[in-house]
This record gives structure tokens, C-alpha cells and sequence, in this order.
């Protein structure tokens, strides 16, 4: 009898490597010390490939300064009847439970995150991170920048209506198709191995 070759082995889809949560915050500055989150958007990716999205805007307390309403065009008259923080990290933490949490720049991200559990006597992040700048930086060196528009560009992402760079559920959003792009290739290498 014929010895039987082995199946091929099932090549791993980039969200079997998760659970992920991929989030972005819009702030009032860019101090995560003296500046505040006004919106925070994430999407959680399982590992089936199911999405599960949660976005708001947040009232910080305090009056958002003009030179941040024109990055993200969020408006005092915005955000005036928002939830705080807290309450609105209670959801957020429950989606990302037991999941890799990934943002763009995550440093940014992480930072006022963190300061503001800790702000609002929260327990801090203690699970693992990923920045899918750094990334795809191992993925696809040399590229001219990894800004998220640029790379938005570089990579043709689409843009529904209504998807506005700088606004956090965009911003996810593209964020999610940029560690797709990475998360396929650094399987790929690894294959080539």
C-alpha cells in the first residue's frame, strides 16, 4: 500500500491570530496628561472574522480648543450632552475583554487610554498591545510615510460616505484594513521561511 501524503496544512486567515480590538481616540490636545478624549471608536475582530463596532463621542469636561475642532471637527455643541469617560470605558473594556488591543501610533492611543483609567480610578490595560504602525513598518519597509491617510492612499482604501479622516470610527475602520494588509503579509514571510 501507497503511503499517503499528507493534506496541506490550512494557511491561517490574519483575524485567526486575534481576538483584536482595533481602536482610535480623538483628544482635545496631545498631552494625555492635560488634554481629554472626546471620542473614542473600536472594532473588535474575532477570530471567525465576526466584527463587533462600538463608537461615541465624550463630554471632557472641559471646553475643546479650536485648534483640535479643526483636525477632527468635533464641537463644543458636540459633545455637550455625551457621556464622561468613565461610563463610556466600562463598554469599551467589556468589548476588548480578553482581546490583543491595537491602535495606529499606539503609544498616542495607549497613552490617553491609560491616563484616563487612571484618571477615573479604572483599572489599567493590562492585556497585550499591538501597533499596527510598527507593524507594517516590518511588513512593508521603505514606504514614504505610514501615516494612516497616507497609507489610506498608498493602499486605496475605501472610504463609505460619511467617512471623514481624524473622526474616530474612520479612522478604525482603516485602521482594521491596514492590519489586515500587515497581519497577511507577516503570514506570508512566514511561510516563505
Amino acid at each position: 500500500m501507497a503511503a499517503q501524503t499528507p493534506e496541506r496544512v490550512r494557511e491561517l486567515i490574519w483575524h485567526e491570530l486575534g481576538p483584536f480590538t482595533v481602536f482610535d481616540v480623538e483628544t482635545t490636545g496631545m498631552s494625555p496628561v492635560n488634554d481629554r478624549i472626546v471620542e473614542i471608536a473600536a472594532i473588535r475582530v474575532e477570530t471567525d472574522g465576526e466584527l463587533r463596532r462600538f463608537q461615541t463621542l465624550l463630554n471632557p469636561g472641559r471646553p475643546i480648543p479650536a485648534a483640535a475642532t479643526a483636525v477632527h471637527h468635533i464641537s463644543d455643541e458636540m459633545v455637550k450632552d455625551a457621556p464622561h469617560f468613565k461610563e463610556a470605558a466600562v463598554r469599551f473594556l467589556e468589548l476588548a475583554e480578553e482581546s490583543t488591543l491595537v491602535a495606529h501610533n499606539a503609544l498616542f492611543d495607549l497613552g490617553f487610554l491609560q491616563e484616563s483609567l487612571s484618571r477615573t480610578g479604572m483599572p489599567l490595560w493590562r492585556g497585550k498591545t499591538l501597533d499596527s504602525l510598527r507593524l507594517l513598518r516590518k511588513t512593508h519597509p521603505g514606504l514614504p510615510s505610514y501615516s494612516l491617510q497616507n497609507l489610506r492612499a498608498y493602499f486605496q482604501l475605501p472610504s463609505e460616505k460619511g467617512m471623514n479622516a481624524h473622526r474616530a470610527g474612520a479612522d478604525v475602520e482603516w485602521t482594521v484594513k491596514v492590519l489586515e494588509i500587515a497581519l497577511t503579509e507577516a503570514l506570508k514571510q512566514s511561510r516563505s521561511c
